[in-house]
């Protein structure tokens, strides 16, 4: 069986507290926003600095374009570093694109990939190497590709001065944008999910990053 779907719904719970393993927990105290313009309903998600020179492709899963919320979980983690010791991780991306329950959580495809053809405790997902993170509409890759293209430092520095909370970065010649955030601990290949109501419609999107533990998964894939 693929990877199994995290529990989203206590990820994004205030207060949710989670077994990290290892004597670490996390307690999920925040979850700030930003807008993101989805122009297309085109969805991709990949490493804004290292990533978007890349080939990209959108999930195949869409949304009715318009303008959706971009919600981090934040936890505090506690013994990070052992006894005592914590430190302040964003969890998990979410972009809420309906108020709706999801009745199932998939893994978010793009073109070419096939559920069929992954193992156990496999996934398909983007990788990391610059500890970064954005959501942004398939309509943006080239325009926001371009600007990082040029100089990288200036979205660097807007996801460093948010924190901890989302960075929108615009491209000032074409106005199209991402949101973009840190990645858990850092870099590393990481999955993105996909809810659908009961009806099928998609309700959200959600990028995890392996903080914490998820119930049956083995203690090598969260």
């Amino acid at each position: 069986m693929p990877l199994a779907a995290p529990d989203v719904a206590r990820l994004f719970t205030p207060g949710s507290r989670h077994d990290c393993g290892d004597g670490r927990t996390a307690t999920v105290f925040a979850l700030p926003e930003a807008e993101l313009a989805l122009p297309t309903g085109r969805l991709v998600a990949c490493d804004p600095v290292a990533g978007l020179a890349d080939e990209n492709e959108p999930f195949l899963a869409a949304a009715p374009p318009g303008r959706y919320p971009v919600v981090l979980a934040v936890a505090e983690v506690g013994n990070a570093y052992g006894p005592g010791s914590s430190d302040t991780r964003i969890a998990a991306a979410m972009l809420r694109i309906a108020d709706r329950p999801a009745v199932r959580w998939q893994l978010a495809l793009s073109e070419g990939q096939d559920h069929g053809r992954l193992g156990a405790g496999d996934f398909f997902g983007y990788g990391v190497d610059a500890g970064t993170g954005c959501f942004l509409d398939a309509s943006a890759v080239g325009p926001i590709g371009e600007l990082v293209e040029r100089d990288a430092d200036p979205v660097i520095d807007a996801v460093h001065d948010a924190r901890h909370r989302p960075a929108t970065v615009t491209d000032p010649a074409s106005g199209h944008s991402m949101v973009a955030f840190t990645t858990g601990w850092g870099d590393g290949h990481y999955p993105t999910w996909v809810g659908h109501a009961a009806d099928g419609r998609v309700v959200g999107f959600v990028s995890e990053f392996f903080v914490v533990r998820q119930p049956g998964r083995g203690p090598a894939e969260g």
